[in-house]
């Protein structure tokens, strides 16, 4: 086992700067392209890490500590976010998930301890505290590389010959 809560929260301390850093002042081609029919494009990956923030990480946490494994906790709709509109800028929208994920890391020094508590996850089963926080920071990591993907995604047919070259445009 690799998981380590003090490495867990470096992950989630350092999205919102990632995503600040890297998407903040793009042109909305790059926020708006996707990868085709049915994929997201990075401005709705970015309002999903927002609906996430709110609705996915501390409740599920906060489920488990207070219910344990008696009832499991809601499900959390991962498309929820599709169909939202807003009139904030990405840079707007980055700021507020900062301030969510600064408070939610907030909470995390104190379930030290609890790490192996364990709830239910309606499709999974049984889960522990330390789980769902190594999936937080995947999660993270996972959405970081789905924007990288979909932006280069947007230049696929213009590198030409090169792609050959080009590991993230050969994921198929």
């Amino acid at each position: 086992m690799n998981f380590n809560l003090q490495e867990n929260i470096e992950i989630l301390e350092r999205t919102p700067q990632t995503l600040n850093f890297f998407l903040s002042g793009v042109s909305d081609g790059w926020l708006t392209c996707n990868e085709g029919e049915g994929t997201w494009n990075v401005s709705e990956v970015v309002d999903h890490l927002i609906e996430a923030e709110k609705y996915n990480w501390i409740p599920r946490l906060s489920h488990i500590l207070e219910k344990g494994e008696s009832e499991s906790f809601p499900a959390f709709d991962r498309h929820s976010h599709l169909g939202k509109t807003t009139n904030h800028t990405i840079r707007e929208r980055i700021e507020y998930f900062k301030e969510l994920r600064k408070n939610n890391v907030l909470q995390l020094n104190q379930v030290k301890d609890q790490l192996e508590r364990k709830g239910h996850h309606p499709a999974l089963g049984t889960v522990r505290v330390r789980e769902l926080l190594a999936t937080w920071a995947v999660h993270d990591l996972t959405h970081i590389s789905q924007i990288v993907r979909v932006m280069a995604h947007r230049y696929c047919d213009d590198v030409g010959p090169w792609k050959a070259y080009l590991g993230i445009l050969n994921t198929d």
